[in-house]
C-alpha cells in the first residue's frame, strides 16, 4: 500500500489529548507520520477534522433473519458514510445470536462486506427468553466481550446477577435492556402531558430507572462491568453518577436522539418518533446532555434500529419502536451539542469514538493518532451544512427521525486501517 498524506488537517485526537493542525501520513495501514513533510498520494485536507474512526456500541444490523430491513452490507456502509469504522451488532437476530456459530456467521458477512469492524454483542439468555444463560464461555472464546438481551430486559434478578458473576470470568461486559417490563405493558408514550394529549398509554421513567438501580446494585456486589444503555432520563443519570463514585464498574451510553428530540416530536402520530424507552421531555433532554458534558454518560451510541417501511409505516400502536441513527449521529451531535456549547468537539469525538472503544477493550479503535498506530480514521467538514434525505440513506431502510433537518458536519472519508470505506461522499 502506497503512502498517502492528508494535508492540513485539524488532527483533534481525544486518546492523546492533540488539537492541531497537521500533516497525517498513513501507509501500509498504519498511521506513519503527524506533522511531517508530504509522502506518496496528496489528499487536501485543509478545513477537514481528521479524527479517530467513530465507534457504535448499539446497532442493530438485523441480519441473520430480517435482510428486508438491513443486512451487515447494507448497515455496515451506512456506517462508513456516518464515519462509523467499528460497530456493535446487537443479538436479537433471527436465530438469536446466542451461540458461537451465529456470531462466526455475523463476523464472516462483515469481512464479505469489508465496510466496518463488527463486533458481535452475544445474548445473554437462550432465544432472549430471560430464563437459561446462554453460551457465554463459548461466544467469549471466539472473542464477544459484551453479553445483551437488548430490547428484551433480564427480568429476574437471579437470572441477571448469575450473567454478571459469570460475565466476569471473562472480564466481560453486560447490557441490559433498561426496563422493568409491569410498568410498560401496554406503554405508548412517555408518561406526561403530550401522551395525555394524544390518548396515548404513559410510559413511566420509573421503569427504566428500577431497573438501572437493581442492576447497578447487582453489579457492585459482585465487582462485575455493567453497561447502562439508552440512557434517558434525568432520574438515570443520578443513577448512574453516584454508582460512579462509589467505584461500580458501569459505563453508560445516551442516543443521539434522546440528547435532541423530546416527546412533542411525537404530536402528529408519526410512527417514525416511536423508540424505545421513549422520547423524554426537555427536563430529561438537558440531564442527559449534562450527563454527557460531565462524563457521567461515557458515550453516545446510536441504537441504530432500521425497520421495513412496511412495518413501520403503520398506526402507532402497530408500528414497532425505533430510529436510524449511523449516518447522522455525527451531524447531531455537532449540531445540537457542540454548537450549542454544550460539550466541546474534543469530548464529542471522544464520546462517538475514544470512549466506546475503551469500554469495550476494542483495540485499533478509537486512537490514540501517532506514528505506528492504526491508520483508523474519520475526515468530516465541520462547516458543512446538509439536509437528511431518507431516500438517499445507504440503509435498507428509512425510519430517521431527522428526515427534512438541516444539520453541520459531513464526513467526507472513512478509513479503515488506511483503506478507505467511505471516500469523497461515497461508499468505496
Amino acid at each position: 500500500m502506497t503512502a498517502r498524506t492528508f494535508t492540513g488537517a485539524r488532527v483533534v485526537d481525544p486518546a492523546s489529548g492533540t488539537d492541531k493542525v497537521a500533516n497525517v501520513t498513513v501507509e501500509g495501514g498504519v498511521v506513519t507520520e503527524v506533522g511531517g513533510a508530504v509522502h506518496g498520494e496528496r489528499v487536501d485536507a485543509d478545513g477537514l477534522v481528521l479524527a479517530p474512526g467513530l465507534v457504535d456500541l448499539h446497532t442493530h444490523l438485523r441480519e441473520p433473519g430480517r435482510d428486508d430491513a438491513e443486512t451487515v452490507a447494507s448497515g455496515t456502509a451506512a456506517a462508513a458514510a456516518g464515519g462509523f469504522t467499528a460497530v456493535c451488532a446487537m443479538a436479537n437476530t433471527d436465530p438469536v445470536c446466542d451461540h458461537a456459530g451465529v456470531v462466526e456467521q455475523v463476523l464472516r458477512l462483515a469481512r464479505d462486506a469489508g465496510h466496518a469492524d463488527v463486533f458481535p454483542v452475544g445474548a445473554v439468555t437462550k432465544g432472549l427468553a430471560g430464563d437459561d444463560l446462554a453460551e457465554i464461555g463459548a461466544m467469549a472464546a471466539v472473542g464477544v466481550r459484551c453479553f445483551s438481551d437488548d430490547g428484551h430486559p433480564v427480568r429476574s434478578a437471579r437470572v441477571m446477577r448469575r450473567a454478571l458473576a459469570y460475565a466476569r470470568t471473562w472480564d466481560a461486559v453486560i447490557a441490559n435492556h433498561a426496563e422493568e417490563a409491569s410498568l410498560t405493558e401496554d406503554a405508548q408514550l412517555n408518561e406526561g402531558e403530550v401522551a395525555g394529549l394524544l390518548g396515548l398509554a404513559g410510559w413511566p421513567r420509573e421503569a427504566e430507572e428500577v431497573m438501572v438501580a437493581r442492576d447497578l446494585i447487582l453489579a457492585a456486589g459482585l465487582g462485575a462491568r455493567l453497561h447502562v444503555p439508552h440512557v434517558s432520563t434525568r432520574g438515570t443519570v443520578d443513577l448512574v453518577r453516584a454508582a460512579k463514585a462509589r467505584g461500580v464498574r458501569v459505563t453508560a451510553e445516551v442516543t443521539p436522539h434522546h440528547l435532541s428530540l423530546t416527546d412533542e416530536a411525537a404530536t402528529g402520530y408519526d410512527p417514525v418518533f416511536k423508540v424505545n424507552p421513549p422520547l423524554r421531555t426537555a427536563d430529561d433532554v438537558a440531564a442527559v446532555r449534562a450527563g454527557l458534558a460531565d462524563g457521567t454518560i461515557d458515550a453516545v451510541a446510536t441504537d441504530h434500529a432500521p425497520h421495513a417501511p412496511e412495518q413501520k409505516e403503520q398506526e402507532w400502536g402497530q408500528a414497532p419502536c425505533g430510529m436510524l441513527g449511523l449516518e447522522t449521529a455525527l451531524a447531531v451531535t455537532l449540531t445540537d451539542l457542540v454548537d450549542t456549547g454544550t460539550v466541546g468537539l474534543a469530548r464529542a469525538l471522544d464520546a462517538l469514538s475514544t470512549a466506546p472503544a475503551r469500554s469495550r477493550d476494542l483495540a485499533g479503535h478509537g486512537g490514540p493518532i501517532v506514528a505506528g498506530a492504526p491508520a483508523t480514521l474519520v475526515l468530516f467538514d465541520p462547516a458543512a451544512t446538509w439536509t437528511v434525505d431518507p431516500a438517499a440513506s445507504r440503509s435498507r431502510s428509512r425510519n430517521t427521525p431527522f428526515a427534512g433537518r438541516r444539520l453541520r458536519g459531513r464526513v467526507v472519508h472513512t478509513l479503515l486501517r488506511g483503506r478507505f470505506t467511505f471516500r469523497d461522499g461515497q461508499v468505496v
